[in-house]
Formats: structure tokens, C-alpha cells, sequence
């Protein structure tokens, strides 16, 4: 049977997506369009392929059968540091901070890669000063600009997500795929990072695995539900919340 084509208005398509380990099959024929301006949720229960989704579509692992398509190319045999300089992002993949460099000096060497600086190991940061204004404009887009001279490591937990979520937009992602980016968070930082990531889809996609599902029900525009490793339903949060199937596989284990 030939496969669906992608949609054209997709920045991020994924089609028949499979992933078999030693015979069990962790995802089977997923099927995802990601868009511009969209907030993107995967979520489903434990086990469900979410994080074997977004290794697949960030070239982590290989898939067993299917097609990834980004910007329009066949990225499914690309390795990865290839589609993350075409802007298809994992937070992770530049997240990990510096604790003893300060705010602005950890957004700064975050910057080094897209100006092709990255190999230069030898210069010293202060050859990093035309990247200040950059790295100055990250900050207070996520409202760090008030930090930018503290020490990373004394930041607070939340915030150091944010300044993590700084350090990867330093890489201009088309698509931005964020991993559980509240986990662990209190409320009034949820809010905050909420608040971040709303503003950061107004000109890119955003893929992001959350647990918290008040988090995606305020925040999120479509909501992919996972169940060992397939698509259970998909939808805006009205749709997927009143969905039975949904409700006894996920949601009824937290809204009762």
C-alpha cells in the first residue's frame, strides 16, 4: 500500500513511523504533522513511544520503517547533528549548562555554533563580545536579563530550565521538540515556562512531551495521545479530553 504523502504546510512530517527493539515493537505506524506557529503535544501513559518518537524524529535512533520529511526533504536516513543545523531541535541536545560560567557566558558559548565559532576552543570568552547583544536579547526574551551575571549553578531549578531553553534557542530551531520541559517545576515557574514557550511558537513549531496536562490543556494547540507505541486519538484538548479510549488508557488515572 503506498504511504499517505506529507502535508505541504508541515514543516515536520513523520509517515508509517516504526520502531522494532530485538522484536518488540516500541512504535508502530505513527503518523505526525507538525506545524509553523503550533504548540505540539505528545503525551500518552508510561510506555507509550512518546521519548522513541522524538529519538526518531531527531535522529537518535534509526527507523525500522517509515518516512521523515523536514522543510520539505527526506530527512529519514540524516544524522543527526545535520538535522539539528537545519533547525530541527531536542533541547537536550545543547541544554546542559555551565555551572561555574555565568548566565550571559553560558548563552554566549550556546551562540558559538551558529556562527561557526564552535571549532575556535582556544579562543577566550572574550572574543565571545560580538555575541553579547545576541546573547543579551535570548535573556530577556525568557526574562533572564535580570540574571545575565550570576553564576548558572546558583540559579534556581526552574530557572535553569529557562536558561536551558535559552541556550537552544541560540541555535535558531525551526522546530523546537522540548522533553517534559515543566518536570519537576512549581507553580509559579510552570507558569513562567509556560509563558516562554507560548511566546516562542509565534514563529516556529513546538513538539514537546508533557505529563502535566493542565499544562497542555491551556497551552497546547494539537495533542497527539500515544498507547504502546501507536496513535490513540488526536486533537485540540476538548477533543482527546472527552474521548473515552483516552480517558480509561490516561486521563482517568489523573482526573479521576
Amino acid at each position: 500500500m503506498a504511504m499517505e504523502q506529507q502535508d505541504p504546510r508541515a514543516v515536520l512530517s513523520a509517515r508509517g513511523l516504526r520502531r522494532d527493539f530485538r522484536g518488540f515493537v516500541a512504535v508502530n505506524g505513527v503518523d505526525l504533522d507538525v506545524y509553523p506557529g503550533q504548540i505540539h503535544a505528545l503525551i500518552g501513559p508510561n510506555g507509550a513511544g512518546k521519548t522513541t518518537v522524538f529519538n526518531l524524529l531527531t535522529k537518535f535512533l534509526p527507523p525500522s520503517a517509515g518516512r521523515i520529511e523536514f522543510l520539505g526533504q527526506d530527512i529519514t536516513a540524516a544524522p543527526p547533528a545535520k538535522v539539528a543545523r537545519m533547525g530541527l531541535v531536542r533541547s537536550f541536545q545543547i541544554s546542559a549548562i555551565f555551572p561555574h560560567l555565568t548566565v550571559l557566558d553560558n548563552v554566549r558559548v550556546a551562540l558559538q555554533r551558529p556562527q561557526g565559532l564552535h571549532v575556535q576552543f582556544w579562543r577566550s570568552l572574550s572574543m565571545l563580545d560580538t555575541l553579547t547583544p545576541r546573547a543579551e536579547q535570548l535573556l530577556q526574551s525568557v526574562g533572564l536579563d535580570d540574571a545575565r551575571d550570576q553564576m548558572a549553578g546558583d540559579l534556581s531549578y526552574g530557572r535553569k530550565r529557562v536558561l536551558e531553553i535559552a541556550t537552544t534557542l541560540a541555535l535558531d530551531p525551526k522546530v523546537l521538540l522540548l522533553d517534559e520541559p515543566m518536570a519537576g517545576m512549581g507553580h509559579e515557574d510552570v507558569g513562567t515556562v509556560s509563558e516562554i514557550i507560548r511566546a516562542i511558537a509565534k514563529d516556529r513549531a513546538v513538539l514537546m512531551v508533557e505529563h502535566n496536562l493542565e499544562v497542555v490543556a491551556d497551552l497546547c494547540h494539537w495533542i497527539t495521545v500515544l498507547q504502546r507505541g501507536e496513535i490513540l486519538a488526536e486533537g485540540d484538548y476538548k477533543t482527546v479530553s472527552q474521548d473515552e479510549r483516552v480517558r480509561t488508557a490516561y486521563m482517568g488515572t489523573e482526573h479521576g
